[in-house]
């Protein structure tokens, strides 16, 4: 029988290009430089007062008392109530009301619509530090200071989530939108039934971003709320840092609580942010 051991091809070798272990490495050391905080936040929420300045990544003895005594503070339940109706709110009348001027300035044509869209994108140039004062004077002249709407009403639309919603609008054919017409839909119909359905990738990257924007909000909340039952987490941990200078491991455990829901927001729907923002920027 012959040996076919000797014309068998060989098994090819993986191929180790140097750029890539560049590449690789250096991106392993920023991940690390970035987690690091992170990490040492959530150990030192397990260490006790005497503990808190040891280095050491796992403490030499971890205790949960931490978040016993966090938790049973009715005041960081309250921030945390807070914080998340100020922020599901905030993205729920992204979602609704940018997507409505991205689908207005994608689809129809109009007189001035160009002009529109540059002056919605202009608005991005503009520092939030100089528009405090248009929106703390607007907040006093309507009642609206320490109120939970004093806190949301800035963001309840956002000229980056109209441009995102604009650039995905346009990839979907118009022939799909007169079809819609010609079955007698009408355009708010048209709009959530045969539109909203096909840009569910830019909507996913625009609730993420508003969600984490909001969730960590602190310098508009703390110049339009006084009251402690309508303080946001990052409000309230600032608060109850200067309150509780000296026990770090209580400060530590109540940023390690505050940043959980982010987490589970970002790893459930982390890849909508790389393809919606990939998508806009090829479309762009």
């Amino acid at each position: 029988m012959a040996d076919t051991t000797a014309t068998a091809p060989a098994l090819a070798m993986p191929r180790i290009r140097p750029g890539r272990i560049v590449i690789w490495t250096i991106l392993f050391i920023g991940g690390v430089i970035m987690i690091t905080p992170l990490l040492f936040m959530f150990s030192t929420s397990l260490k006790t007062a005497g503990q808190v300045y040891d280095l050491r990544l796992i403490p030499a003895n971890p205790t949960l008392a931490n978040y016993e005594r966090v938790l049973s503070d009715g005041r960081f339940l309250r921030w945390f109530f807070n914080s998340t109706i100020v922020a599901i709110a905030v993205t729920v009348s992204n979602l609704f009301f940018d997507s409505l001027v991205g689908y207005t300035l994608a689809k129809f044509r109009f007189r001035g619509r160009q002009f529109i869209f540059i002056a919605i994108l202009s608005t991005l140039m503009i520092p939030t530090e100089m528009l405090v004062i248009p929106w703390y004077l607007m907040s006093a002249e309507f009642g609206w200071l320490d109120t939970y709407w004093g806190i949301m009403f800035p963001g309840m639309m956002t000229a980056f989530g109209a441009f995102l919603m604009k650039q995905f609008f346009e990839t979907i054919p118009d022939d799909f939108l007169e079809a819609a017409r010609i079955d007698g839909l009408n355009e708010f119909a048209i709009w959530w039934r045969v539109a909203m359905p096909l840009v569910t990738p830019a909507l996913s990257a625009l609730a993420i971003f508003t969600f984490l924007g909001n969730w960590t909000a602190f310098f508009w909340p703390l110049i339009v709320t006084t009251s402690q039952d309508l303080y946001t987490l990052p409000i309230g941990l600032s608060s109850f840092a200067v309150e509780q200078s000296i026990q770090w491991e209580m400060i530590m455990t109540g940023a390690s609580l505050a940043t959980i829901p982010t987490l589970v927001v970002f790893l459930a729907l982390q890849r909508y942010i790389v393809r919606g923002v990939m998508l806009a920027g090829l479309k762009g």
